[in-house]
């Protein structure tokens, strides 16, 4: 998609308040589930409009302090603005892609996202339920490596499938703020410096329990991605969520973003 263009300093391919906010994105909902998987634009403050019939949003998780949650229907500040929300009971049916699969549904896209971006950053708001995404990242080999962080991974996992075509997955744990901490807002900004990643792909300490043998190199499948980072194939978010912004940055949480990547609530009253 973007391989061959310029690249700005900073990218973003998704904004839940723009015109065409899945433009550059697959999507798909568990056909089976019509009431329990969905995607849906809604103000997060109000949860509305409210989805098309059969579709039932879940609530947003209630805090502790009743006045704070009976004010902003859920635990921590809402945001006044328009979000995506994503849910559905199972994670793997139910998702937004950037770019879309191709027409054979391969694991692959015909044409690799392409961003050169180092850092990543997703806004999201913690739902209460089990949430994840990944990304596909590729070296300069051309050899491509999933990253994978999700809320109900216990520890970093390295999962090596027996398909040659099926690239190696890093599985990594991911958590939010507990409700009983009384965090000011529901919504955090998750940043990834992708090129960290890539040398645990080689890493043995993190193959499951009981893999036969140590990793060396020279027991490395040989589409392992073991050099440094090129770009990022694909960008993948599961249910259960709600999303305001995805971009793509040469600088990391150090550097100010623009004002118009900020989350903007109620005026304090």
């Amino acid at each position: 998609m973007f391989m061959n263009t310029v690249q700005p300093e900073i990218v973003s391919i998704f904004s839940s308040t723009g015109s065409n906010p899945l433009g550059l994105f697959g999507t798909s909902c568990d056909s089976a589930l019509p009431s329990d998987s969905f995607i849906h634009l809604l103000i997060d403050k109000t949860s509305l409009p409210v989805p098309p019939a059969p579709a039932v949003p879940i609530s947003p998780p209630i805090g502790e302090d009743s006045d704070a949650s009976e004010e902003s229907g859920s635990s921590g500040l809402g945001l006044s603005q328009r979000v995506l929300h994503i849910q559905s009971p199972t994670l793997r049916t139910t998702y937004i892609r950037c770019p879309p699969y191709d027409v054979m549904h391969s694991e692959h896209a015909s044409f690799p996202l392409g961003l050169t971006h180092p850092w990543v950053h997703i806004q999201v708001r913690d739902l209460g339920r089990e949430w994840s995404f990944e990304i596909g990242l590729v070296d300069r080999s051309g050899h491509v490596g999933i990253v994978r962080l999700s809320t109900f991974q216990k520890e970093p996992r390295l999962n090596l499938s027996t398909k040659p075509s099926s690239p190696p997955i890093l599985h990594l744990p991911l958590s939010f703020p507990p409700i009983s901490s009384r965090p000011l807002t529901a919504w955090a900004t998750v940043t990834l410096h992708l090129p960290t990643y890539l040398p645990h792909f080689g890493s043995s300490s993190l193959l499951p329990r009981g893999t036969q043998g140590p990793l060396t190199p020279a027991s490395l499948p040989t589409s392992m991605p073991t050099a440094f980072f090129s770009h990022t194939s694909y960008v993948k978010v599961y249910a259960t969520c709600r999303l305001r912004r995805i971009w793509f940055s040469q600088g990391g949480p150090s550097k100010k973003a623009p004002w118009e990547f900020e989350l903007y609530g109620d005026e304090y009253r």
